[in-house]
């Protein structure tokens, strides 16, 4: 049972609190992102580049990142 927790993260070279950390990071960038799309559905002047800019961080942090950190 305990496999079910690990495997996944191993995938990644990570442990399970190390995965734990990194995902509820994205949770809290996710939460900013929603948030600042919210604000520009009302007011289209505001957060112009926001959710685009914070969609390309996450993915160099989680693709980009992670693969270069796999290749080591």
């Amino acid at each position: 049972m305990f496999k079910q927790f690990t495997s996944h993260p191993e995938s990644v070279n990570e442990t399970y609190f190390q995965h734990m950390r990194t995902a509820l990071s994205f949770c809290g960038r996710f939460c900013i992102g929603a948030l600042a799309a919210l604000v520009h559905a009302f007011f289209p002047f505001l957060c112009e580049k926001t959710g685009s800019k914070l969609i390309t961080d996450m993915h160099r942090s989680m693709v980009s990142n992670r693969c270069r950190s796999l290749q080591d």
